[in-house]
């Protein structure tokens, strides 16, 4: 059975799974789905070509893609893609956050690795064809959601270097546990100096896979030292921080002056921004601005630095206990239960999960 969902510019063709699970297996899956083990039984997918635009939008049946062993992403990279949740809210409705600036960085990113721009109104409508099809798979245990990954490749089979004629736009979805099942705990950072991941005028501010490729030696270094994520300095003038592999860092001071840094070469994290619209809707000062290590050190070892926290789609806030490298360690002050990282998490989460009100707006829903 083909049936079809009219969307304006694109008409998505349904193509139900014959394979899809049943309710007992998947309800299984949902009670202990941890993060990126399970997939739905769905997927969406838009072909673009140079000569006719993007078309051809399908939901259908989850499974492999079949690519030509010439394909460009396989040779060149040109490869980018999004991170975003559904949440289950308590009335059973299922939301997700922000979508429209997932699709203006996904634009950004398409920009930068010369791949072609997809309209936000269809990045949008196709997570919701996608849930409104799977809508079964969204969790409703505590802090649990449905990870969605729409992801753009290069298809076109040819050797050469030139951005390529033909690619596809994909999302696939996993249901997510809670990142923290033990409340929520500060982690060790490890400070990578022989390592950059990303440099001036490159790709550090696309969401591209070649970034995290280029994160994950040190991500290993990190975890031989004890440490759950890496923070990286800027490749040019090391005295300054930049970002983690997959989070952005906050500074909290004493006089309640919030600070993040700021580069070209950082990934505009969306759940950062909101965090910090948040903080400025309290009355909190928000600098974005170059942040030394010496800052860091120094702030802390004076009391000016009262809380060190990051932020990214999976874990949103988690406060950082210590920064340790080569003949570094920061420890920064324990988050208590008062803490502004721990306030701001719980507001972001209660909006997202629709426990708060939604006062900008973020949020929009997806099964109907």
């Amino acid at each position: 059975m083909t049936t079809t969902h009219d969307t304006y510019p694109l008409n998505f063709q349904l193509t139900p799974s014959p394979a899809a699970r049943a309710d007992a297996e998947r309800e299984a899956m949902l009670a202990d789905p941890g993060f990126g083990k399970y997939f739905t039984d769905h997927m969406v997918a838009i072909e673009w070509t140079a000569d006719d635009g993007w078309h051809d939008a399908t939901v259908s049946p989850y499974g492999p893609l079949m690519l030509d062993p010439s394909a460009a992403v396989l040779h060149y990279g040109q490869e980018i893609f999004e991170g975003i949740k559904a949440y289950r809210h308590a009335d059973g409705s299922v939301w997700t956050f922000r979508p429209d600036a997932n699709g203006r960085r996904l634009q950004r990113s398409a920009k930068r690795l010369a791949l072609p721009e997809l309209a936000i109104d269809d990045f949008v409508e196709s997570l919701k064809q996608l849930v409104q099809v799977d809508e079964k798979w969204v969790p409703s245990a505590d802090e649990t959601s449905l990870y969605l990954r729409p992801f753009m490749i290069a298809t076109e089979s040819f050797l050469g270097v030139r951005a390529a004629h033909k690619v596809g736009y994909y999302v696939i979805a996993s249901p997510a546990g809670a990142y923290f099942t033990g409340g929520v705990a500060p982690v060790s950072i490890w400070l990578s100096t022989n390592f950059s991941r990303a440099g001036k005028g490159g790709t550090g501010a696309a969401k591209t896979g070649g970034n995290y490729a280029a994160s994950l030696l040190p991500q290993e270094e990190a975890y031989a030292n004890g440490c759950s994520q890496v923070l990286f300095l800027d490749s040019v003038d090391t005295t300054y921080i930049e970002e983690l592999g997959g989070m952005n860092v906050v500074l909290v001071y004493r006089d309640g002056t919030i600070v993040t840094p700021d580069s070209d070469s950082i990934l505009e994290g969306i759940t950062r921004d909101s965090i910090l619209q948040l903080a400025e809707d309290r009355g909190h000062t928000v600098e974005r601005r170059r942040v030394s290590l010496d800052e860091w050190r120094d702030g802390v070892a004076s009391g000016d630095i009262v809380e060190v926290f990051a932020c990214g789609t999976a874990a949103v806030v988690v406060p950082i206990g210590e920064l340790k490298g080569e003949g570094v360690s920061i420890v920064s002050p324990v988050a208590g239960p008062d803490s502004l990282t721990l306030s701001l998490r719980a507001e972001l989460t209660d909006i997202q999960y629709g426990r708060r009100e939604d006062r900008h707006g973020w949020l929009t829903r997806l099964d109907a």
